[in-house]
């Protein structure tokens, strides 16, 4: 899997770069975000500006993986989100949860207030 773990002014940005974020790739995806999560990260993006589509599944992981992190006191947040998966979001009401930033370093600024 196509995945980078970066850190910018005390957050952690997991960086996808798979244009289709799905099962068989989710079990990789949850695993290194859970252990950022686990490891004591407590602010975390997940930029997702290279992907094109995800499934329900991917909804699913994306939902437990801020339910860690806010069981543990941080916060994750998605940027970069594209229209098509955005509306994925919608439909499912993840985004009623779920932060969403235009861009990597508007979801980075984001937790300056916090």
């Amino acid at each position: 899997m196509n995945l980078s773990t970066d850190r910018s002014q005390g957050v952690a940005i997991v960086r996808v770069g798979e244009k289709r974020l799905m099962y068989p790739l989710l079990p990789d995806f949850s695993s290194a975000v859970a252990s950022l999560i686990t490891t004591g990260e407590r602010k975390l993006v997940i930029d997702l500006s290279s992907v094109n589509y995800v499934d329900s599944a991917t909804i699913g992981c994306l939902m437990d993986l801020y339910r860690q992190a806010a069981a543990a006191g941080g916060t994750l947040k998605l940027s970069g989100v594209q229209k098509r998966v955005e509306t994925m979001l919608t439909m499912t009401g993840a985004q009623n949860f779920l932060e969403i930033h235009a861009d990597e370093p508007s979801a980075v600024k984001s937790f300056g207030s916090q």
